[in-house]
């Protein structure tokens, strides 16, 4: 699993965004966001909650859907403990590596 992607979805959730906004860095590959929250709260104690819902598919099918969040207390924790700085840090990575990708077309 790619240590970008659990950083950038671990900055999704750091900047209390909704995790839809993580669905581009999931394109084109092989793995889950199930797969990456998973990592970040076993293999790095993130106590990361989820909550599913009922919800309709593209094809009119009924399935189940998970948000996932992390408490705003542990948010305001790490930010307050240099994790602003992280978080700028992985966006303006992101950023630099869709640029390349850009210029690559």
């Amino acid at each position: 699993m790619s240590s970008s992607l659990r950083a950038e979805t671990l900055a999704v959730l750091l900047s209390s965004n909704d995790m839809t906004g993580v669905e581009s860095l999931f394109e084109h590959r092989k793995i889950s966001l199930n797969t990456v929250m998973r990592a970040l709260m076993r293999k790095y104690g993130w106590p990361i909650e989820r909550s599913d819902f009922p919800t309709n598919t593209a094809d009119g099918r009924a399935a189940w859907a998970s948000v996932y969040s992390l408490p705003q207390e542990v948010v305001d924790a790490a930010l307050e403990a240099g994790g602003r700085d992280w978080v700028d840090g992985v966006r303006a990575s992101r950023a630099g590596r869709a640029r390349r990708a850009v210029r690559r077309l």
